[in-house]
């Protein structure tokens, strides 16, 4: 395997070479005193500074510059960057949905600054504010290659406020340089920055972005160029504990849930590249709950981790393998387990170490080590937990990586078969992007082991795109062996060979309402090694889809299926419902049409209707949304999901409904109220989560949480509990 992957860096290092052609730059003047964060830019030292302009629009054209211009300045001394930016507005009707921290960028008025800070094009810190001064941050990995590679999740410390004028609007930035990671002596960052504009219908960027990138991709950035090297990080440690009070119980098994819990986590920087960060104890509780899902497959689902403590470098340790098929570490795997029913439950962490970051300019580890806690009443042993990953910089932006993964438990259990003491994975894998991102791609191998395993243990694959502005297409393959296993990672099933190519066909229209449209043919096909390659699913998505430059988007879709069935299997999940047998195969088409309304209305919507066969009978669905905004203070949503399956008798014909209504009220930019219902017929669920959270220091809450459960048919008490949380962000 290594020399093949040598063979393929060699095959790409033409297309990694690639150069990106913008020259945009500016200098960051050194300043010896502390500036006042007020929105107002009044200090004599900002003249000084040299101006990032002449933005370019990437959204309803990519071919001139803005309209609304904007004019960034940045100082910085030994502790702090700052930034001042005059945002030109052709009036004063601002879209603000909420005052929450880290909101949604896209349908409201903002900007947002990304810091390439190891000039590496793949890692980037973003800042945002909007116009009502409300701030995000966020962590992009993998380039910027998608939103799986952009991290909302991530809090850090610093400073903004804004103003209004007329005609304009300033934000006044302060960022501890200690927010940053970043090599000592550094003279230079690459930087963009991207700001949508809802009174004008803009989308602009400091560095041009061809409409065909994605507006944070890490691949099209300038260069801020400081007057005087950077010095040393000088933050030591953060703590950042935490005590959590719950009053609840479980209805279902008439057990109390009433507890008391201390714990927290210490963050300490090692150099300007490193973070250290340990947990005791950590508090996974329900602050905030996943959103359900209607799942229709024979295959679990996977949902967004939330949880700080494995946020930072998370793409180190989880971006290996397949996102869809077989990635060896998925971090919600730890701090839940099975229990003697094999219903989901938490599994409590003792605790645990990260260390991530950056060696040199060219290197970067990760080492993360959790121990679980043992509950031996459901047979759940102590593991150990630990993943080891270590990437190579390669050419422009493309990297060698190496996983290792290890659950193992130290301890002998009665209850413990030999081949669950532990599990390993060994893998690596060589990430491709070209430095203007018109090529990407993955190659990689991993192998698995444990007591008594089988020699079908690998998974492996390739992957790759090419990305232009009227010609997109592509190649993946992968397999994932009968006996490949993962205990931390995200398998949803074994013992298959995939091959998914895709081609886009895209059209920019100089003249109409359309901004762009196109057509989509996506085929998947899957084989069974074990049955003698035997292809049991196919799956070929044809699709139209545009979007008008008064931002609505529509698609219409086609779906040919079949499905052999190895297994009985009952699509609507009823319990005690009548299976669809095995060792048969189903042809299935059906048609899906999509609406998107333009989100910077008061009220906007979506609307998915679909329709056709489904295995042996049919199905209707229907998707959608339903927003009202009356800002900034509330914000209220209602999400729809509809499944009618009618299957011939004697199997099981449901109409599957899933309703989320929510409301989000934000008193200020310190207080919010959150309400979340949702309603699943399926998963035989009526659950409300109803959140107050106090924000009364920087990254130090106050939670008042209400969760309650019922059982949807009989609507009898599930689950019910109300919680206390305090966490106080301490720095030393």
């Amino acid at each position: 395997m290594p020399k093949l992957l040598i063979i393929i860096a060699i095959f790409l290092f033409p297309i990694a070479l690639v150069s990106q052609t913008s020259n945009n730059t500016f200098t960051v003047r050194y300043i010896d005193q502390i500036i006042e964060v007020d929105g107002i830019l009044d200090e004599p030292v900002w003249n000084q500074a040299e101006s990032a302009e002449d933005f370019h629009q990437y959204f309803p054209s990519d071919t001139t510059l803005a309209v609304q211009q904007t004019h960034i300045k940045m100082l910085y001394n030994n502790t702090t960057l700052y930034i001042g930016i005059k945002l030109m507005t052709q009036g004063n009707n601002y879209v603000v949905p909420s005052l929450q921290r880290d909101y949604r960028a896209g349908g409201n008025d903002n900007i947002s600054l990304l810091f390439d800070t190891f000039n590496d094009g793949t890692n980037a810190f973003l800042f945002g504010m909007n116009p009502y001064g409300v701030r995000r941050e966020a962590l992009i990995s993998n380039g910027g290659a998608g939103p799986s590679n952009f991290t909302t999740s991530w809090d850090v410390k610093w400073k903004g406020e804004t103003k209004l004028y007329d005609g304009y609007y300033i934000c006044e930035i302060a960022i501890p340089l200690t927010s940053f990671k970043f090599k000592q002596g550094e003279t230079k960052w690459r930087f963009n920055s991207y700001r949508f504009d809802m009174q004008t219908n803009e989308t602009s960027t400091w560095t041009k972005i061809p409409q065909n990138q994605l507006i944070y991709s890490l691949a099209f950035m300038g260069d801020m160029v400081f007057e005087k090297p950077l010095g040393k990080s000088r933050t030591p440690m953060a703590l950042i504990p935490y005590v959590n009070g719950i009053v609840g119980k479980d209805h279902e098994y008439d057990e109390k849930l009433n507890k008391l819990d201390f714990g927290g986590d210490a963050k300490v920087s090692i150099g300007n590249g490193m973070n250290l960060d340990i947990t005791v104890n950590p508090d996974f509780s329900n602050v905030e709950v996943d959103n359900l899902v209607t799942n229709l497959t024979r295959f679990e689902v996977s949902l967004p981790e939330k949880r700080q403590f494995f946020i930072d470098n998370s793409d180190l340790f989880g971006s290996f393998g397949s996102e869809e098929d077989s990635n060896p570490f998925f971090s919600r795997r730890i701090g839940i387990a099975q229990n003697l029913d094999d219903e989901t439950i938490e599994n409590g962490i003792l605790g645990g170490i990260r260390l991530s970051g950056k060696l040199t300019e060219d290197w970067r580890l990760g080492l993360l080590n959790i121990q679980t806690e043992k509950d031996e009443a459901n047979h759940i042993p102590s593991n150990n937990n630990t993943v080891f990953a270590l990437q190579k910089k390669m050419f422009s932006r493309s990297n060698l990586s190496f996983i290792f993964v290890n659950r193992q438990t130290f301890d002998d259990y009665d209850f413990l078969d030999e081949i669950d003491r532990y599990n390993r994975v060994l893998g690596i894998d060589y990430n491709l992007a070209s430095a203007n991102n018109t090529w990407t791609g993955k190659f990689y191998y991993h192998k698995s082991f444990a007591h008594a395993m089988g020699n079908r243990d690998a998974s492996g694959g390739a992957n790759l795109q090419y990305n232009s502005r009227y010609l997109n297409f592509g190649l993946r393959g992968n397999f994932v062996g009968n006996d490949f296993r993962s205990d931390l990672g995200y398998i949803p099933r074994e013992d298959i060979v995939v091959a998914k190519p895709h081609v886009e066909i895209n059209f920019w229209p100089r003249k109409g309402s359309l901004n762009t449209h196109g057509f989509l043919f996506r085929p998947s096909m899957i084989w069974r090694p074990t049955l003698d390659y035997k292809n049991t699913d196919y799956f070929f998505y044809t699709g139209w889809q545009a979007k008008f430059k008064t931002q609505e988007e529509i698609a219409v879709r086609l779906f040919n299926r079949y499905t052999y069935l190895t297994d009985g299997f009952d699509p609507t999940g009823s319990k005690d419902g009548v299976e669809l047998p095995a060792d048969i195969g189903y042809y299935y088409t059906s048609y899906e049409v999509e609406f998107q309304s333009d989100r910077r209305k008061v009220v906007s919507y979506s609307l998915e209707p679909g329709y056709g066969d489904f295995y042996n009978g049919t199905r209707f669905v229907m998707e959608g949304d339903l927003s009202l905004r009356l800002q900034p203070t509330v914000f209220i949503s209602l999400g729809l999901n509809y499944n009618s399956i009618k299957l011939p008798e004697p199997y099981e014909s449901e109409d599957l409904w899933l309703v989320s209504p929510k409301i989000n009220i934000t008193f200020n930019k310190s207080v919010f109220w959150s309400t979340l219902v949702q309603y699943s017929n399926q998963l035989d669920n009526l659950g409300f989560n109803s959140r107050l959270q106090w924000r009364f220091a920087p990254l130090s809450d106050l939670f008042l949480v209400y969760n309650d459960n019922y059982f949807v048919n009989s609507f009898v008490p599930r689950n019910r509990s109300i919680n206390l949380k305090l966490t106080y962000w301490l720095n030393i």
